[in-house]
């Protein structure tokens, strides 16, 4: 039996507030709270609560037959904690039916993997406690942000741990190769890479509520007769899709719901595939090939590279800043310090400074806040200025405790060590010995105190010479 392997993407940005020039050194706040409040609400609305009701039904009444996977980013879990906590409850419900796979990813939805292996590596464990925290079960796949992948990156996942990752079947890595296969990284072939086919999935992300499309509109038989259509040897499907192509960018009104909840019957009556998580597909599936990426791909646009995040100087710009600061954030002790940095490392603050305006333009100017691209940059490049500042006086502040600190360890060892004194020869009195001991300054005081004048000279008769000369005699009488 061959398998659908659907996976949903949930991630919402911190976005940043309008921070000029002036506000620099001045004000520390950078974020919108006032949009990332609304859109989470909205978006939760519209999308994330009747999504998983939708699933929970779908495994509720399909049983083990309907699998289904989620990576759900730091930002985004913090975001729902505090405005919509009744979406975490039911992500969570899904997650106590044994029927849903979290898997990890970076906590910010950063392109750490590209800036610092340190950072990389942190925030994934970052990440993977906070999921092993709300539902229970510790991530064993790893998804990258925005699909990014090459053999380095796939060699750093699977030094931490993980048995399978995520990326794109992008057409100028596969060539004449399918995506619906098992395959395994190159430079370490235990870990096992499952690759998106973009054609179906993209069907139900950008085309699905498009009139003009020559398939206009899909069905869950027409999509299921594409299925069938895959080659019999072809083992798995994999559809991977942000969550919010359900009820968001696909509203409601285009029938994407209905096209969802009866996607499962469709399946199940008229082809052989059935549904799979990434962790089943692990254990069921070997690799048929190793794959070769030297240079990073991901899921974006036509060229599913990184030219998205990184194709222009402002980006690259901004990218280079940020990360000269790593060594330093990884000495800082500042929570409020941490969180701007985690926030600030999110992918989508250099998606949109993309100056990319053709094929992709449309979809770039959709995910936009921003009046252009030269706004995002210098918006972005204003806050991370302030954020400098702070860190280079948390860092100079460290080293004035520190320095204090050391000087203070060195006046209490000078204290505290014993002061060593001379001893002076014993002298006898009588039959016995007596020890003198005293400081040597006290010995050179006493040596002055009881310092004597220089003794008078002895008064003497001169030595008697005997005289030559005769001594005149008395005269006598």
């Amino acid at each position: 039996m061959r398998s659908i392997c659907l996976y949903f993407q949930v991630h919402q940005p911190f976005r940043l507030r309008t921070y000029r020039f002036f506000n620099i050194g001045q004000d520390h706040h950078y974020y919108d709270d006032y949009q990332n409040r609304h859109i989470i609400r909205r978006v939760s609305e519209k999308s994330y609560l009747p999504a998983n009701n939708l699933m929970l039904d779908l495994i509720r009444e399909f049983g083990t037959a309907f699998r289904v996977s989620y990576s759900i980013s730091g930002t985004a879990l913090e975001q729902l904690q505090t405005h919509v906590p009744e979406v975490i409850a039911s992500f969570k419900k899904l997650a106590d039916t044994g029927q849903v796979e979290f898997l990890a990813e970076t906590y910010s939805h950063s392109l750490a993997c590209l800036g610092n292996k340190d950072e990389f590596v942190r925030q994934v464990a970052m990440h993977a406690a906070k999921v092993e925290e709300l539902f229970g079960k510790k991530p064993t796949t790893f998804r990258n942000t925005e699909l990014i992948y090459s053999d380095k990156i796939g060699e750093m996942v699977a030094d931490m741990g993980y048995h399978t990752m995520l990326t794109e079947g992008a057409k100028h890595i596969l060539g004449w190769k399918s995506p619906n296969y098992m395959y395994c990284n190159r430079i370490n072939p235990k870990l096992k890479v499952l690759l998106r086919n973009f054609r179906l999935s993209d069907d139900l992300t950008f085309r699905f509520s498009n009139q003009d499309w020559s398939e206009w509109p899909l069905t869950t038989e027409k999509f299921v007769d594409w299925l069938n259509k895959v080659d019999k040897n072809e083992e798995v499907v994999n559809l991977f899709l942000d969550y919010e192509t359900i009820g968001e960018h696909q509203w409601k009104e285009t029938g994407i719901f209905d096209f969802f909840r009866a996607l499962p019957e469709t399946v199940f009556s008229k082809s052989d595939f059935s549904f799979k998580t990434p962790e089943d597909l692990y254990h069921e599936l070997q690799p048929v090939a190793a794959l070769s990426v030297l240079h990073p791909i991901s899921w974006a646009d036509e060229e599913r590279d990184l030219t998205a995040w990184l194709g222009n100087e402002l980006q690259d710009e901004a990218f280079a800043k940020l990360y000269s600061y790593e060594p330093k954030m990884r000495k800082c002790t500042s929570a409020a310090l941490q969180k701007d940095w985690q926030y600030l490392q999110t992918s989508n603050h250099f998606y949109y400074m993309c100056t990319k305006w053709f094929s992709a333009g449309e979809v770039h100017k959709y995910f936009n806040p921003y009046g252009s691209p030269y706004e995002a940059f210098i918006n972005y490049m204003n806050v991370l200025s302030d954020f400098m500042i702070r860190v280079d006086e948390d860092a100079l502040a460290m080293e004035t405790v520190l320095e204090k600190a050391d000087l203070a360890t060195d006046k209490e060892t000078a204290l505290a060590r014993p002061v060593k004194t001379p001893k002076i020869k014993a002298t006898k009195v009588g039959a016995k010995t007596k020890t003198v001991t005293v400081v040597k300054e006290e010995v050179a005081k006493a040596k002055v105190a009881t310092a004597r004048p220089a003794a008078k000279k002895a008064k003497s008769s001169p030595k008697q010479v005997p005289s030559t000369e005769k001594k005149p005699k008395k005269n006598s009488k």
